[in-house]
């Protein structure tokens, strides 16, 4: 869904140090949405799919320090979008 560089931007962060990390993270979005949501495509994301995977990889990444009810409430929005979209 996202390169090592993109998530690294996404996540502001300088350096290679989580690497390993945030690659996990990075692969388990795929799934993650299709089973929110039931989207699933063979590389070429939406719009919707890919701001959604944004702000899922932050808010795991971050955590707890995160603000995650804004975060939630943001993610939430975008899912009901993407399921949406996947039935048109």
């Amino acid at each position: 869904m996202f390169s090592i560089e993109e998530a690294r931007n996404i996540l502001r962060i300088d350096g290679t140090d989580n690497d390993s990390e945030i690659e996990a993270l990075i692969a388990a979005l795929p799934d993650y949405l299709y089973h929110t949501t039931g989207y699933r495509t063979d590389g070429d994301y939406s719009p919707v799919a890919l701001t959604a995977g944004r702000f899922i990889l932050w808010q795991w990444y971050y955590g707890e320090n995160a603000d995650t009810d804004k975060i939630q409430r943001v993610i939430d929005c975008l899912l009901k979008a993407l399921s949406a979209e996947r039935e048109l």
